[in-house]
């Protein structure tokens, strides 16, 4: 069997609001039946899973710091849809921690949660997924979330910048060694874009200056990466597996 158009069976993890939540929707709205995570946030995620459109999708809690977490999140995910033809690796965290303003411990601390989070769970995640990928026989797709920080640094945020590199670099080794299943693994790297998480950012002075830094003079809405997402997970982009698809509004250009 080929890699299908539609009709997938899709897990995003890191649902239940946000750049999430668009990727759920637009793969839903694309005929799949998605598999929503969430760590904390049931109710974001309950109304992530009554926005999509479509039938046949469920949502799943567990928190992917934990190892256990991330093998019982793709059990029940598979077991729910019957397999898992997508992983879109979307869960992360994003705390502030500016080296001369941070404690050694709180330093700690946030690298601990970074890494476990933005970078082991992102392996652990499609180890689980695409053995079942392979097992399942017809290739698959692995996504994952990258930054736009991961090239031009995150002075506030360094452990995010740094994980955020890691993970391209790991979809390209997962690329390589993937492709003989038919499974395609690509990263997006987006810039700022509008969520709720960063909307009071955007407002007053640090709200232009982050929108200066694009030349459209705006950010990009969530809606706008979950397209490039939906692409990178479609049969036509098998070619592209390895990529790390810029998406910042020529606000960083690198060659």
């Amino acid at each position: 069997m080929g890699f299908p158009a539609s009709g997938r069976r899709v897990l995003v993890s890191g649902a239940s609001r946000g750049l999430g939540r668009a990727v759920a929707e637009a793969f839903a709205a694309h005929g799949d039946r998605v598999a929503v995570h969430y760590s904390s946030r049931e109710e974001e995620a309950r109304r992530t899973y009554e926005s999509l459109a479509g039938t046949g999708h469920v949502r799943i809690g567990q928190d992917l710091a934990d190892p256990a977490g991330a093998a019982r999140l793709v059990e029940a995910a598979a077991d729910a849809l019957g397999g898992i033809d997508v992983l879109v690796n979307n869960a992360a965290v994003n705390t502030p921690h500016p080296l001369p303003e941070t404690s050694y411990e709180g330093w700690v601390a946030a690298w601990d949660r970074h890494v476990s989070v933005n970078l082991l769970a992102t392996a652990h995640l499609s180890h689980l997924a695409a053995r079942r990928m392979i097992d399942q026989g017809n290739g698959g797709r692995i996504i994952n979330i990258g930054s736009r920080g991961a090239f031009r640094g995150e002075p506030d945020h360094p452990a995010y910048g740094a994980t955020k590199a890691a993970v391209h670099a790991l979809g390209q080794s997962l690329a390589v060694s993937l492709a003989p299943y038919g499974i395609a693994v690509a990263s997006v790297a987006p810039g700022f874009f509008a969520t709720e998480r960063v909307a009071a950012r955007l407002e007053g002075p640090e709200g232009e200056a982050i929108r200066a830094q694009s030349p459209f003079g705006r950010v990009a809405e969530p809606a706008e990466i979950a397209a490039a997402v939906l692409w990178l997970a479609s049969p036509a982009a098998e070619w592209s597996s390895g990529t790390v698809l810029d998406l910042n509004g020529a606000s960083y250009l690198r060659t």
